[in-house]
C-alpha cells in the first residue's frame, strides 16, 4: 500500500473510531509498525489528528476559553473538588519537600495536610496562611501579587522558585487537552507551574472533569510530562496520554 493510500486509511479509521492503536493500523494496511508510526508522526504535523502513546486519536472538538473563569465558575464542582485535593494529600508523606499552586482544588488539600511533616512551598497567600495556621512547615514564593487574587507570579517568584528541588508537585489547570496539555490563561502562572513541575521528581495536575476538552491561552506542559488526579476522565484516549487517577 502507498503512502498516500495508508494516510487514508489512517485518517478513515481514526474518524470512524476516535481513538486506533498502531497495532490495529498494521493489520489493517499490512504496514510494519515502524512504517505505522512514521505515518502517524507525518498527519501529527499536518494537523490532521494526534498521536499519542501506542497509536493516535482524532482531533478534539476543543472549547477555547479567553479568559481566567469568574469565582462562579471556580466553586462548582466543589464536592468533586473536595475528593480530588483528599486523595492527593494521601500522596504526601512526612519526608515530603512539596510545592501546592493556586489552583482552587489544591487549596482544598489543606484542610487535609494538618498533621503533615512534610516542608511546603507554596505561591498562595491564603495557602501559607491555611497550612502555617496548623503549625505546618511552610515557605512561600517572593514575587508580585497577581492582580485582585492574593498569588504569587512575576520573574522574581520564578528566581526564588529555582532555589529549590521537589519530591512532588500539585498544580492546577483551567485546560486539559491531548493537541494541547495542560492549560491556563495566565502566561506568568502558566511559567510558574511549568517551572515547578521541571524541578519535582513527580508532578501531579488536580482537575475535575469539566476541564477536559478546554483550551487556555498559556500552555503549562505537555500531558506526558505530569499524572493527573481528577473524578472522571470523560473520553478513554486521555488514558493514552499519562497516568490518571480517577477517585
Amino acid at each position: 500500500m502507498l503512502a498516500e493510500q495508508r494516510a487514508r486509511a489512517i485518517l478513515q479509521q481514526v474518524s470512524q473510531r476516535q481513538t486506533v492503536s498502531v497495532t490495529d493500523l498494521c493489520q489493517i494496511t499490512g504496514a510494519s509498525e515502524a512504517t505505522i508510526r512514521r505515518d502517524l508522526n507525518t498527519l501529527a504535523r499536518q494537523g490532521r489528528l494526534v498521536k499519542v502513546h501506542g497509536g493516535a486519536t482524532s482531533l478534539e472538538e476543543e472549547e477555547f476559553l479567553a479568559r481566567e473563569p469568574d469565582l462562579a465558575t471556580k466553586q462548582r464542582y466543589a464536592r468533586e473538588k473536595e475528593r480530588i485535593a483528599r486523595y492527593a494529600a494521601g500522596l504526601v508523606s512526612g519526608d515530603d519537600v512539596v510545592f501546592l499552586d493556586t489552583g482552587t482544588t489544591v487549596l482544598h488539600m489543606a484542610d487535609h495536610l494538618k498533621d503533615s511533616k512534610a516542608l511546603f512551598i507554596t505561591s498562595s497567600i491564603d495557602l501559607a496562611g491555611m497550612l502555617s495556621a496548623h503549625e505546618r512547615r511552610v515557605y512561600i514564593l517572593g514575587g508580585a501579587l497577581k492582580p485582585g487574587t492574593v498569588d504569587i507570579v512575576g520573574a522574581e517568584a520564578l528566581e526564588t522558585l529555582r532555589r529549590y528541588n521537589f519530591t512532588k508537585v500539585f498544580l492546577g489547570a483551567s485546560g486539559v487537552s491531548v493537541s494541547q496539555g495542560f492549560t491556563t490563561p495566565d502566561p506568568e502562572a502558566a511559567a510558574l507551574k511549568s517551572l515547578a513541575a521541571s524541578r519535582a521528581q513527580t508532578a501531579y495536575m488536580l482537575v475535575d472533569s469539566s476541564k477536559f476538552g478546554r483550551v487556555t491561552a498559556a500552555s503549562i506542559l505537555p500531558l506526558g510530562r505530569a499524572g493527573i488526579i481528577t473524578d472522571r476522565v470523560p473520553d478513554e484516549k486521555y488514558l493514552d496520554c499519562t497516568e490518571i487517577v480517577e477517585v
